[in-house]
């Protein structure tokens, strides 16, 4: 009767004991704010993916991803405070740097760069020489510095000189093209090219230079951090492990791109984007991620520095980064 009694002591015990483990409060996921180079749209599948799919809280995060705009600079919301992480482009990250803001490269997920000039055939461009003397759009807000370092490669003007060329600062859209404003508008291969097509310009009245094909290619999207809170060991575990994720996430969306686009949809507020726009982007900018581990090719880095010191009287940057990039996340992220 005294063993029977203490069996039911123990189990009543033990009952206690796992109800109190229960309750126990869930350890909180560590928290990492992203921002965003745009709008929500495809040509950042891969975080919200990532998000969608469980990817971040399996390694202990909560991401929140904040969409961009017109509006937004992203270095400037690192700066202050606003996100752990921002996405953008390697020129601008890097004439920021030389600005005295300390922007560091810790992961770069797309490979291949999407921009390039569409023009109108009728306007007589069929080669870059053939640039001069017209009005072309570009874009600004940290954008402009890849075309800029096009032009000076070319030994083109950008002074609205008879041989240089007439900068027109376009908006984020194609209207200075339809509206014949611009011989040729920026465009990427994911998004506005397709907007012209849409509008009805048929594909046959137009003339693309790719930058890759121009030998002028930069990197585009790449993951940013102060340099400063890389000396935090608890912070670069969190990118560690967001960047794994984050992978993950973009390998999933370069297979699924279609189901991506759906999960990019559910996570646009605006309600702007449409399904058949977001499964063609989310199709296009997987030729962009293709073949990217995450981790930063530092030959496509040097080539990119080269371009844009390559300016002439005006170049880009002035001088050479120093501990503009780090491969530490991304060798531990990729064990």
């Amino acid at each position: 009767m005294k063993s029977r009694f203490a069996r039911i002591a123990r189990l009543g015990a033990f009952s206690l004991l796992a109800a109190q483990i229960l309750a126990l409060p869930a350890l909180a996921a560590d928290k990492l704010a992203l921002q965003l180079k745009w709008v929500t749209q495809a040509q950042f599948g891969g975080y919200y993916v990532a998000k969608d799919k469980g990817f971040y809280a399996e390694e202990g995060l909560d991401v929140d991803i904040r969409p961009g705009g017109p509006d937004i600079a992203p270095p400037q919301v690192l700066v202050g405070g606003g996100a752990d992480v921002i996405v953008d482009w390697l020129p601008s990250a890097l004439a920021t740097r030389e600005k005295g803001v300390p922007l560091v490269n810790i992961a770069q997920p797309f490979k291949a760069s999407g921009m390039m000039l569409t023009c109108l055939k009728e306007s007589g461009i069929a080669s870059p020489q053939d640039f001069r003397g017209k009005t072309l759009g570009v874009w600004f807000f940290g954008n402009e510095y890849p075309f800029l370092a096009w032009m000076n490669h070319l030994g083109i003007r950008t002074d609205g000189s008879p041989e240089g060329i007439t900068v027109l600062k376009q908006g984020f859209n194609v209207d200075p093209l339809l509206q014949k404003q611009a011989a040729c508008i920026s465009t990427m291969t994911y998004n506005e090219y397709w907007q012209v097509i849409d509008a009805g310009i048929g594909e046959g009245d137009l003339v693309t230079f790719k930058y890759g094909d121009e030998g002028v290619a930069v990197l585009e999207d790449g993951l940013y951090v102060l340099e400063d809170r890389l000396k935090d060991a608890a912070f670069r575990d969190k990118l560690v492990r967001f960047v794994r994720a984050s992978m993950k996430g973009w390998k999933w969306a370069e297979e699924n791109p279609d189901e991506a686009a759906e999960i990019v949809l559910e996570n646009d507020a605006s309600g702007a984007q449409t399904e058949a726009q977001q499964q063609r982007m989310a199709r296009e900018v997987a030729k962009l991620t293709a073949g990217s581990t995450g981790a930063l090719d530092v030959a496509d880095y040097e080539r990119t520095v080269a371009i844009l010191l390559g300016g002439g009287s005006d170049p880009v940057i002035t001088r050479k980064p120093e501990g503009a990039y780090t491969l530490d996340i991304t060798n531990e992220a990729l064990k």
